[in-house]
């Protein structure tokens, strides 16, 4: 009789907390993907983890010092894994490499001649910043597949996107040659999801050259830079991959994650900021009445008082 596999085994499994040492987490990631997939280098500043689980494949791009950050030392996917019995490919990027290397495009050229992407049901590309050009970037590669993306750069071309300043020096690498404009690239996959805030201008004008009839955006104001991170810290983040990956994530479903939200501090301290910056007193005493009602949130229970004294005084 087979034996079932279950979340906690895979959550062990994909487990390289042990490693003190760069050659140490290398041994732990080649033992993992041993039996069922493989870790290897991609020219000498990326590298690709496969782990070969089950007909869903998450595709997902992250750098080393995020992988090694964590408690685990493992990509971020590999908690999907555990909770879905999903293969996983991670491209790992050691620095801000933007995967513009040409060992990163023959790796995908390879993949598309084995017809790799064919053996899977349903494949998700994940990436957030510079994971999220990447994921959209090589998405062309698997026709068909679900993109599900935070704040993606369209590219660092200054000739495109001269009005994004960030990243200055990395203007000098190739975005023009291989897998290089990423609205281009995305022709032919299924549904592209772009989640960005609508109030941080650079990443609203690389959100609008996404636009296509297949893709959807989706808003988080006032999060800023800190997009993927507050999704992960309320949860909303492993449920919308899950959903990607069972082929029902659609906007109404983002809607009723991102009310969760609502219980978010870094979330509701943005909020407050902006109404108090532009003088709206009444809203801003709504918002930490609610608040107060709701959570455990001292600084906006002593601000009612404030709020209160405030309109009593003539604010509006």
């Amino acid at each position: 009789m087979a034996m079932t596999v279950t979340a906690t085994d895979r959550s062990a499994r994909y487990d390289a907390s042990a490693a003190t040492s760069h050659a140490e987490w290398m041994a732990r990631l080649e033992e993992i993907t041993e039996e069922e997939g493989y870790f290897e280098p991609l020219g000498t500043r990326h590298f690709a983890f496969f782990a070969d689980e089950g007909p869903t494949l998450l595709v997902t791009f992250e750098t080393l010092e995020s992988i090694r950050a964590r408690p685990e030392q493992m990509p971020e996917g590999c908690q999907a894994v555990a909770r879905n019995g999903w293969s996983h490919l991670c491209v790992i990027a050691d620095g801000d490499t933007w995967y513009r290397d040409p060992a990163v495009w023959r790796y995908f050229d390879r993949l598309v001649d084995d017809a790799f992407f064919e053996d899977f049901d349903r494949v998700v590309f994940y990436g957030a910043g510079m994971g999220g050009y990447a994921a959209c970037a090589f998405s062309v590669c698997a026709p068909g597949a679900t993109v599900l993306t935070i704040n993606p750069r369209a590219t660092l071309d200054p000739s495109i996107a001269p009005w994004d300043r960030r990243d200055l020096a990395k203007r000098r690498l190739d975005f023009t040659s291989r897998y290089g404009y990423a609205p281009d690239m995305i022709e032919g996959t299924g549904e592209v999801f772009v989640i960005h805030d609508p109030h941080s201008l650079e990443d609203s004008m690389h959100a609008a050259l996404f636009t296509k009839p297949f893709v959807q955006k989706l808003r988080t104001p006032w999060l800023g830079d800190r997009v993927q991170d507050s999704l992960i810290t309320t949860g909303i983040l492993p449920g919308l991959i899950d959903a990607a990956g069972e082929g029902r994530l659609t906007p109404a479903l983002f809607a009723r994650e991102w009310r969760k939200r609502r219980e978010h501090g870094p979330y509701l301290k943005a909020l407050l900021h902006q109404t108090e910056t532009r003088g709206q007193t009444r809203r801003s005493l709504a918002i930490c009445r609610s608040v107060a009602e709701r959570m455990n949130a001292p600084r906006f229970r002593r601000h009612v008082a404030t709020l209160e004294a405030r309109l009593a005084d003539g604010a509006d």
